[in-house]
């Protein structure tokens, strides 16, 4: 059974940082591609971003230049550095996986989802 563990939430201040990291487990292969998803309060689940096979990323727009996804090579392990962090950032974060095809930021391609990981942007 694969499972997707998310670590590195918390509280930080606008402006500050923070590494969320996700190991997956029960999955040997490489996925076709892993992210981020995250759901702000009273918002749309929404994808960050994504890291394919070939180790291109793609981010959404309202986080170009601030975060950035990495893959520690040759492993299911992703991370996503979250730098000058605002308000509106605040939200339930999870990693994400396809065994199967990758869809970017449309949430079907993803068949292996993390429990979440909490970050919250506030002074």
């Amino acid at each position: 059974q694969v499972q997707l563990v998310e670590s590195g939430g918390g509280s930080v201040q606008p402006g500050g940082s923070l590494r969320l990291s996700c190991a997956a487990s029960g999955y040997t292969a490489p996925f076709n591609c892993m992210g981020w998803f995250r759901r702000g309060p009273g918002k749309e689940r929404e994808g960050v971003a994504v890291i394919w096979r070939d180790g291109s990323p793609d981010y959404l727009t309202a986080v170009k230049g601030r975060f950035t996804i990495s893959q520690e090579k040759g492993k299911n392990t992703v991370y996503l550095q979250m730098n000058s962090l605002k308000s509106e950032d605040t939200a339930m974060y999870y990693c994400v996986a396809s065994s199967t095809f990758c869809s970017g930021f449309a949430e079907y391609g993803y068949n292996h989802w993390g429990q979440g990981t909490q970050v919250t942007v506030s002074s």
